[in-house]
C-alpha cells in the first residue's frame, strides 16, 4: 500500500470525492475532461488543498484534515508531469534540470550529465523550452522529475500534445520507465488505450467521484455500469426490459436477447463492444438480428459500420467494427443480412 487516498474538495457547483489505494506498479485514473482527474493530483502533490480527507503516502501522512496535517510540496517528494510539462520558459535544458536537485556543484553536474545522457538530451544542453519539439521537452520535464528522487510518479495526460508517430514513441520509452522505477506510478488520462496499455490497475472517475477501480483487464471485460462501459469504450449500449433470469428486451435496438449471465433486478442496460458482433449470412441460432446498414467509415486498420433493425428502422444504430486485411483492402464489400449478438459477450450493466 504506497498510496491511500481518501479527500473531498468542494468547488462552486462541483464537488471531488475519491477514495483509492494503489498496490504497486502503474495505476491508472481514466475519466471525462473536467470530472476532477487533475484535480486528485494537484491534491496528493499539494498544490492543491483538500476539503476534508486524508493521503498518506508510504507511511507518511501528507495531508489529514482532522490532525491539522498538511506536509509542504517540496517535502512531499513527488514527482509531477504536468500536461504542459512546466519547464521554466527563461532557462536552458541544463538549468531546468539543475534547479531541480540539491547538492554539490560538482555532484550536480555529473548526474545531470548522465540523465541528459540517459534521456536523449545530448546536444540540447544550451536550449530553451520553445527550441525544442514536444518530445523533447516531455523527456526534460521526466529528467527533471527523477533527479528530484520522488517516491511516486504522477503523470497528468502525458501524451495529450503530441502527434501520432511521436507519440508511439514516447510511450514505448514511457512502458520502460515505469518498469523500471521502484515506486508506484499513477497516470491520469482520457484515452482507455493508454489506460489499458500502462495501468494493471485503474479508477474510474464521473463527475467528482469514483464509481468503480480495480484490475484494468477485469473491468473492460465485466465494466457492470453503463458509464464505465462508455468510459472504456463500448459504443452499444441500450436500456432493458427483464423478460426473464437468462431473457431482456433491448428497447433501444428492438430485440429480445438471452444472455449467459442471470439478470438481476438491478440490471438496467446492455451492452456490446462492436468487434463482439458476429455477421451471419441467415438467421439460424439465437440474438440474431435481420440487419440494414445505416453509415460506414474505416481507420487505416479497421472498417467501421453503422447497422439498424430491418425489422423496425427507427431502432437505434449499432456499431460493427471488423478489421482490414490490407490497407487497399475494398471498402464497398457485401454487407451481412443477420448479425449475431453472442450471448458469452453482452455486458449486463447497471
Amino acid at each position: 500500500m504506497a498510496l491511500e487516498v481518501s479527500i473531498r474538495k468542494k468547488f462552486s457547483g462541483f464537488c471531488l470525492d475519491t477514495e483509492f489505494t494503489t498496490d504497486g506498479g502503474c495505476m491508472g485514473i481514466l475519466g471525462a475532461s473536467g470530472c476532477g482527474k487533475s484535480m486528485t493530483l494537484k491534491c496528493i502533490a499539494g498544490i492543491e488543498k483538500p476539503t476534508e480527507g486524508r493521503i498518506v503516502l508510504n507511511g507518511q501522512v501528507l495531508f489529514d484534515s482532522e490532525k491539522k496535517i498538511d506536509v509542504s510540496v517540496q517535502q512531499r517528494r513527488i514527482g509531477y508531469l504536468f500536461q504542459n510539462y512546466a519547464l521554466f520558459p527563461t532557462m536552458t535544458v541544463e538549468e531546468n534540470l539543475s534547479i531541480a536537485m540539491p547538492g554539490k556543484k560538482e555532484e550536480k553536474r555529473r548526474k545531470i550529465e548522465s540523465y541528459i545522457k540517459k534521456f536523449q538530451l545530448t546536444g540540447l544542453e544550451k536550449r530553451y523550452p520553445s527550441q525544442l519539439s514536444g518530445g523533447q521537452q516531455q523527456r526534460v520535464a521526466l529528467a527533471r522529475m527523477l533527479l528530484c528522487e520522488p517516491q511516486i510518479l504522477m503523470l497528468d495526460e502525458p501524451f495529450s500534445a503530441l502527434d501520432g508517430f511521436l507519440k508511439d514513441t514516447l510511450q514505448m520509452e514511457m512502458l520502460e520507465l515505469i518498469r523500471e522505477f521502484s515506486g508506484d506510478v499513477l497516470m491520469v488520462t482520457h484515452s482507455r488505450d493508454e489506460v489499458f496499455k500502462f495501468c494493471d490497475h485503474m479508477v474510474l472517475l464521473s463527475e467528482g467521484n469514483c464509481i468503480l477501480k480495480g484490475k484494468t483487464a477485469e473491468i473492460f471485460a465485466n465494466p457492470g455500469y453503463m458509464e464505465a462501459a462508455r468510459l472504456t469504450g463500448c459504443k452499444n449500449i441500450s436500456p432493458i426490459e427483464k423478460i426473464s433470469d437468462y431473457e431482456l428486451y433491448a428497447t433501444a435496438w428492438k430485440i429480445r436477447l438471452k444472455t449467459a449471465e442471470k439478470i438481476e433486478d438491478y440490471i438496467r442496460y446492455v451492452g456490446i463492444r462492436g468487434h463482439r458482433l458476429v455477421p451471419l449470412p441467415d438467421k439460424t441460432g439465437e440474438n440474431v438480428m435481420k440487419i440494414k446498414q445505416a453509415g460506414y467509415s474505416e481507420t487505416p486498420f479497421e472498417k467501421q459500420f453503422l447497422f439498424c433493425n430491418a425489422e423496425d428502422e427507427s431502432s437505434e444504430r449499432i456499431w460493427w467494427m471488423k478489421k482490414k486485411e490490407s490497407f487497399l483492402a475494398e471498402s464497398q464489400e457485401k454487407f451481412p443480412s443477420y448479425m449475431q449478438f453472442p450471448k458469452e459477450h453482452l455486458m449486463l450493466l447497471r
